[in-house]
């Protein structure tokens, strides 16, 4: 190994250790937030049938929430088909649903079509996914949300963050930043060839 190359090495070795602390530190800050209640909101389920919040937690106290754009957005369905692994995983320490501004039958079927095995919900018509922060000017942008329901029944946001190309929970990104060339423009398609 060339004197450079064990330079570059040492270089790397130290930024994943700041990248490291600097996650644990955005952790904190994120707790430090502080959590925010949120009203019993009515989603739609597959059917078009209203679903309280509350009725997601089940038997557990906290909830996950991907804020998903719909069938529209293929980077949100490469999200989403990574979660449809991760499902039962989620599913051992929380409750786990998606929910889409999709009408309640484009939804169903699109998630049908991708073989997602998770709850399906749809926000359309409704305020949850603008009053959450996940909407902005017409615009739905995707992420989680992540909730806690106290022994009250009381119902707060407890964190919440963005999805995007590159981000903590698409782990396609971060393998392909091991590729020589990176992700080199690539794209999620809805299928492959």
């Amino acid at each position: 190994m060339t004197t450079d190359t064990a330079r570059a090495h040492e270089e790397l070795e130290k930024a994943e250790k700041e990248l490291e602390m600097l996650r644990k530190r955005i952790v904190e800050l994120r707790r430090a937030a502080g959590a925010q209640t949120v009203s019993d909101y009515t989603l739609k389920d597959r059917d078009g049938q209203p679903v309280q919040l509350s009725s997601l937690f089940g038997d557990n106290n906290d909830l996950i929430i991907i804020h998903n754009m719909g069938r529209s957005c293929r980077y949100c369905t490469l999200w989403a088909d990574g979660f449809n692994g991760f499902r039962k995983h989620f599913e051992n320490r929380a409750a786990f649903a998606l929910v889409s501004p999709d009408e309640p039958s484009v939804m169903k079927e699109f998630a049908d079509s991708r073989g997602w095995t998770f709850r399906t919900l749809s926000n359309h018509g409704g305020s949850f996914t603008r009053d959450v922060g996940f909407e902005k000017e017409g615009k739905v942008w995707p992420g989680v949300s992540t909730f806690h329901r106290d022994a009250d029944g009381a119902i707060r946001r407890v964190g919440r963050a963005y999805f995007g190309p590159g981000d903590d929970f698409c782990a396609v990104w971060h393998v392909f930043d091991l590729l020589e060339q990176g992700a080199d423009g690539w794209e999620p398609q809805y299928e492959y060839s």
